[in-house]
């Protein structure tokens, strides 16, 4: 069986990955470093992964709004399709975007990365900006973007920024991508939910990275006490609107997991991926093993989260 992979990064020798992680409490794999394609490749082929969809880490590319930050999205976004042209049937990507508070680098990046390199959707972070001065992806700024993408009807990717909570990590085993990235995801999604902007512009397809964070178990919280706290949509509104998130698996396949996503959403909005090359080929491993043990009873559903669903999505 054939596995489509909805969450693979790519790491371009000039991001330096690794000074990048070990500035957020997080070793990526020596042998994963410097990425190269072939590198994946070895990867997929173990694991029976057909097609893997390329995005850069969040908060990629660096940098405020201006000519610099849109050039580098420009050039990372090349560089993406070369891999694809270079290894046909292998990869697509999300195209990354420029700092989304530079609405016109964004909407003329978005019309090159999907009409003119094929994108398969684009890369979103969480938010955009540093400290108080961040933003989140609901915003009303970012709302001629939101127009663009649904008109559109594209596929967008979400992933949680890489952001420092008000206290330090607690021990070194739980940097922030393990602790902080996830709920950074959930928030968002939340942002999109209570502010009304994921009815709004229903036609956008969007996956939350690593099941949403902690979005499932959280949604019927936001649910009531955004409800309390004004929000005009009533609770069952607010854990519908939830419910039409797609949500890759990436770093989250366990029977616990799983299980409250098929009460949640149900198997049809689930997503394989792997986060390869951020982690390493022995734990990719062991999460497709949890994953394809918990469906192991229903070869239809199985197939199902490990390809079609991403096949209809992307109307491949």
């Amino acid at each position: 069986m054939s596995r489509i992979d909805i969450h693979h990064h790519m790491f371009p020798t000039s991001i330096n990955k690794a000074g990048l992680s070990e500035k957020v409490g997080w070793r990526t794999p020596p042998e994963n470093l410097p990425w190269t394609p072939d590198i994946s490749l070895r990867t997929m082929d173990k694991l029976n992964i057909q097609t893997a969809v390329l995005s850069l880490p969040a908060g990629l590319p660096p940098g405020p709004a201006g000519e610099d930050n849109r050039t580098a999205a420009r050039s990372f976004n090349e560089y993406a399709a070369r891999i694809c042209s270079d290894h046909p049937g292998r990869f697509g990507f999300f195209a990354c975007l420029p700092n989304l508070s530079d609405t016109q680098g964004v909407l003329t990046e978005i019309a090159h990365g999907l009409d003119g390199l094929k994108a398969w959707g684009v890369a979103m972070s969480s938010s955009y900006g540093d400290a108080a001065e961040a933003k989140y992806i609901g915003d009303d700024a970012f709302d001629p973007i939101w127009e663009e993408l649904d008109r559109r009807a594209a596929v967008v990717f979400l992933h949680g920024a890489q952001m420092p909570s008000s206290t330090p990590y607690p021990h070194p085993y739980l940097g922030i991508p393990v602790t902080e990235v996830p709920n950074e995801t959930f928030k968002a999604a939340a942002h999109l939910v209570v502010t009304g902007k994921k009815r709004r512009w229903p036609n956008v397809r969007i996956i939350l990275a690593h099941l949403g964070g902690s979005t499932p178990f959280l949604a019927p919280r936001v649910a009531a006490l955004s409800r309390h706290m004004g929000c005009p949509l009533s609770p069952e509104e607010i854990v519908e609107d939830f419910k039409t998130f797609y949500y890759d698996m990436a770093l989250s396949s366990h029977e616990t997991t799983l299980t409250a996503m098929r009460a949640f959403v149900g198997d049809d909005r689930l997503l394989f991926g792997t986060d390869f090359p951020a982690v390493s080929t022995d734990t990719v491993e062991w999460y497709t093993k949890n994953a394809d043990e918990f469906f192991a009873g229903d070869r239809d559903k199985l197939e199902r989260v490990m390809c079609r669903n991403a096949t209809e999505l992307l109307r491949l």
